[in-house]
């Protein structure tokens, strides 16, 4: 893709409230003495200007100061709007790095939503974000190639009863060739998330049609659930409750019924990033010898035990020769800005010496941030049922 075809491509802009943005507003007037309605544009809250260059817009004619943060990492300055015309505020910085930004506008102090600008979830509240494209973007960005559908489908926990709502990547084609059975992915995503962020967040869906498209992956089915499984008044550490239990026990039957998937572990991959590496490693090894047989963890902690859990699969690493035949793929990958590097290095230098367990490593340049986790999805699904 062209620098511009990748600085004007729809992706950048896409949220889980507009598909195509719509930045206008509708006036009232008097015309010809009769009552019409006008559009007109208003600003982009986020515009991408050049790659390291994006405006920031909020409206707010009453404010006395407007900023905007980023959430550390790759974004860690604060930007100082400065009042301009009809009530608009403004700056443009030209030291933004690549990746996906999670930021924060506030107004007179008061941290505030910016309606003009793309919305998601993260950190467990609806909060502002933009992309910052670079030269290698391509690949989770909106192509002219076939596209596969996503699907919000229904089911119900046995552990709290509640219905969950999954969304369900199914390859270009699906619907046409309906003799044709497919592996699964499901992939998981982090603290303070939910389903929604491997699709608006992650762009995933483009990443596999890029993908597919491109002869680089199988086609494969990808769920991307909702990893809590809270029970009311059980009180819970890191893991957010039974996960395990409804995935394996309510969520893959469901889907194996539900699609057209190859339902054995040798057609079965579980990945995940941040508390969702966490699921991923537990769910996929204690399940390694009936449910799955490729694991991904992306950004976060391997080792015998969990660090901030109370997870334990020990026993997954006590026969190397038993591992490397139930399991398929250990697939690790981090970025290379965040903690947990030096010690999955030391772990899984540890496990090949003294087991024979090989695993694929991958590491981005990055923080604990989106952009790092598109790489490790794209590097990991390449991988998959080959």
């Amino acid at each position: 893709m062209t620098k511009e075809e990748i600085l004007k491509n729809q992706a950048l802009v896409q949220h889980m409230l507009f598909f195509s943005p719509l930045n206008k507003k509708p006036t009232f007037e008097m015309i010809g003495g009769e009552p019409k309605i006008q559009y007109f544009d208003e600003k982009e809250g986020i515009r991408v200007l050049d790659f390291g260059k994006a405006e920031f817009n909020f409206l707010a004619p009453e404010a006395k100061s407007v900023t905007v943060k980023g959430w550390g990492g790759s974004m860690p300055k604060e930007y100082e709007l400065h009042k301009t015309e009809n009530g608009y505020w403004q700056a443009v910085a030209d030291d933004i790095l690549p990746g996906f930004h999670y930021c924060d506008f506030y107004v007179d102090g008061v941290r505030c939503v910016n309606p003009l600008a793309p919305v998601g979830y993260g950190s467990f509240r609806v909060c502002n974000f933009f992309e910052m494209p670079a030269e290698d973007s391509a690949f989770w960005l909106l192509q002219n190639v076939p596209h596969g559908d996503v699907r919000m489908e229904l089911y119900r926990s046995g552990v709290n009863g509640r219905v969950k709502a999954c969304f369900v990547y199914t390859p270009p084609g699906y619907d046409e060739h309906p003799e044709k059975r497919y592996p699964v992915m499901y992939i998981q995503h982090g603290v303070g998330e939910n389903e929604t962020g491997w699709v608006w967040q992650g762009k995933l869906n483009y990443i596999a049609d890029n993908l597919i498209a491109e002869g680089r992956c199988e086609e494969m089915i990808i769920v991307m659930n909702s990893g809590y499984a809270f029970v009311d008044g059980e009180i819970n550490m890191f893991l957010p409750g039974d996960f395990e239990k409804e995935l394996t026990e309510d969520c893959i039957p469901f889907i194996d019924i539900r699609f057209r998937t190859l339902a054995d572990k040798d057609h079965r991959a579980i990945a995940g990033l941040s508390l969702g590496s966490s699921q991923a490693f537990s769910i996929g090894l204690h399940h390694r010898k009936d449910l799955f047989s490729y694991v991904g963890v992306f950004s976060g902690g391997v080792g015998y035990k969990g660090m901030f859990d109370d997870f334990d699969v020990s026993d997954a690493f006590e026969d190397g020769g038993a591992f490397n035949r139930e399991i398929r793929l250990l697939f690790v990958s981090w970025g290379t800005h965040e903690p947990m590097g030096d010690q999955n290095v030391k772990f899984l230098d540890e496990i090949e010496r003294t087991r024979g367990i090989h695993a694929v490593r991958h590491t981005h340049e990055g923080w604990h941030e989106w952009d790092v986790w598109r790489y490790a999805a794209a590097a990991y699904m390449q991988l998959l049922f080959r």
